[in-house]
């Protein structure tokens, strides 16, 4: 209680300098009662099993690049964990994404609806497809796409015509809707896939994050069309690079192992291709290092958990900071934790890093608004204001999973 008044009173003292670097102070110093005082990464990934047990049997059976036992058994797994009747293994998020949007219909061109808060990657494989990247604004309560504001401006800037939502300003066909988890935290579906129904438009869940994560009983990625996962090494679990698609549609997940592996049409020795592939298999080596992580991820998820309950508890006398927490009716896997500074604070966000990296704290901002980096910034865009606001006031904090055991 008595720092609760300490607090307090603090906050009713004018923002000086002093206050204001006393209040940061308070910040990092609490941060680092959680995480500690080692240097680490933002995420690290845990080896603690079978992993180099399993790469060495991969490396003995000489099967180490696109075909082998270990790609089938970590797509087994992850159709097993995930609930998705089909799992294709990909060699990265974003070629997961890029061939995800192929598969769904995009075409040099279209639009895709992209939330302006998010890693670039989701971006670049709606470029990377040929078509154009719309940005769209996210919500204050998920942190992913306000499936309510988008509705109400995709009735104002499209119009349907000949079984299209057509762009008045740019006339181009807006084809599909990338929502995306932010930090493993699940968006509003239900609210994403009316506004679908409503215009007509495909969903990929964008669920690179999100790896153990539930709306009600179901997992991310399987509630639009298809869904894409990452297994970076910074993930829940790695692989040291590569992605996957899940989808109940085993007319997509057919065409999508088709493309991925070059377009080759089945032949016991002869090479013929029947489109332009794309050579976007797992290697099997990778697959190795998924089936290890696997038999892990209940436990990782457990942790990062935990490790929630520890940042959440740190911080929960004081009103002016929210530790980012689970919706009514879903689960996170807290793949990151966040800290949200208050508007009223006149704490910088900027300050607080400085401060943590200063005390070897791994700490970094939100990604940029994707509206307004170079590469992106003359694609069309509604305004970002809650986007933009998030930027600008969340702190992602130290979030191995290994971190849940320190004191």
């Amino acid at each position: 209680m008595a720092r609760v008044i300490d607090r307090m009173l603090m906050w009713s003292k004018p923002m000086g300098s002093s206050v204001a670097q006393e209040e940061i102070d308070y910040i990092v110093s609490t941060i680092g009662s959680v995480a500690g005082d080692v240097a680490a990464g933002l995420h690290e990934p845990v080896f603690a099993g079978n992993e180099k047990f399993y790469l060495s049997d991969c490396i003995d059976s000489g099967f180490v690049s696109s075909v082998g036992e270990y790609v089938t058994r970590f797509e087994s797994a992850l159709a097993r964990f995930t609930g998705s009747p089909h799992v294709i293994a990909l060699t990265n998020g974003t070629t997961a994404l890029h061939l995800a949007l192929i598969a769904l219909g995009v075409r040099p061109g279209h639009e895709v609806l992209v939330p302006a808060l998010s890693f670039v990657a989701t971006a670049n494989a709606v470029a990377h497809a040929g078509a154009v990247p719309h940005f769209v604004d996210v919500s204050e309560d998920t942190w992913g796409l306000d499936a309510h504001e988008l509705r109400k401006y995709l009735r104002a800037v499209a119009v349907l015509r000949d079984g299209n939502l057509i762009n008045r300003d740019t006339e181009r066909v807006i084809s599909v809707i990338v929502p995306m988890h932010t930090l493993g935290h699940p968006v509003d579906m239900a609210g994403v896939t009316e506004v679908a129904e409503e215009f007509g438009l495909k969903v990929m869940e964008d669920a690179a994050e999100s790896l153990g994560s539930q709306i009600g009983d179901v997992h991310t990625g399987l509630l639009g069309d298809l869904g894409v996962f990452s297994f970076n090494g910074n993930k829940t679990i790695t692989t040291g690079g590569g992605g996957a698609i899940v989808t109940g549609n085993a007319e997509l997940a057919d065409r999508i192992k088709h493309l991925s592996t070059t377009a080759r049409l089945p032949h016991p020795f002869e090479f013929d291709h029947d489109e332009i592939g794309y050579n976007y298999r797992m290697p099997n080596i990778n697959a190795a290092l998924g089936v290890a992580q696997m038999e892990q991820l209940p436990g990782i998820l457990a942790n990062q958990k935990r490790l929630y309950g520890r940042y959440e508890q740190a911080f929960r006398d004081d009103d002016r900071f929210t530790i980012k927490g689970e919706r009514a009716g879903t689960s996170s896997n807290f793949w990151l934790q966040a800290l949200l500074l208050g508007s009223e604070s006149g704490i910088e966000r900027n300050d607080v890093i400085e401060r943590a990296l200063a005390r070897n704290l791994a700490v970094r901002p939100l990604w940029k608004p994707l509206n307004t980096v170079a590469a992106h910034s003359s694609s069309p865009s509604d305004a970002t204001p809650v986007a933009q606001d998030l930027y600008e006031r969340v702190v992602c904090l130290p979030s191995s999973s290994s971190l849940a055991d320190k004191s």
